[in-house]
């Protein structure tokens, strides 16, 4: 992970300072290719996709990746929250497809269980359970 950018160009720096905006929230290289086009702002698809590249190579958001059907999701956590940022985990819904993001204490202690017991360091941000959501049961 660099912790330097390599180019510090314009549209780098409005999509910084949207991604400032939405801290915490999952979004997709297409939500902010829409928002930039509502705005009237010409950043096109594929500078998007290499600066959030940038961005997680840089350690200020992360990529998660659910399935190969699914587009990968960002989220902004800032360069210096980025390191100790919370375990979180991903349950989708197999009906909707909707993603929640969940921080769980109980979740959590399965992570350290696997650890200790198992000597297996799980992946929190490629953890994926799949089932069905309050709006789909």
């Amino acid at each position: 992970m660099d912790s330097k950018p390599k180019y510090k160009t314009k549209q780098r720096e409005t999509l910084l300072r949207y991604l400032e905006t939405v801290p915490g929230t999952h979004i997709t290289a297409a939500d902010v290719y829409e928002y930039f086009r509502s705005q009237g702002t010409p950043i096109g698809q594929s500078t998007i996709y290499r600066q959030l590249e940038h961005l997680v190579d840089e350690g200020i958001i992360n990529k998660y990746i659910i399935d190969a059907n699914t587009p990968a999701c960002f989220e902004y956590t800032g360069e210096k929250v980025h390191e100790d940022a919370e375990v979180c985990f991903h349950c989708k819904c197999e009906k909707c497809g909707s993603l929640i993001h969940m921080h769980c204490e109980e979740l959590e202690e399965i992570g350290v269980h696997l650890l200790n017991e198992h000597h297996f360091k799980l992946n929190p941000m490629r953890t994926v359970f799949y089932g069905l959501c309050e709006n789909c049961i």
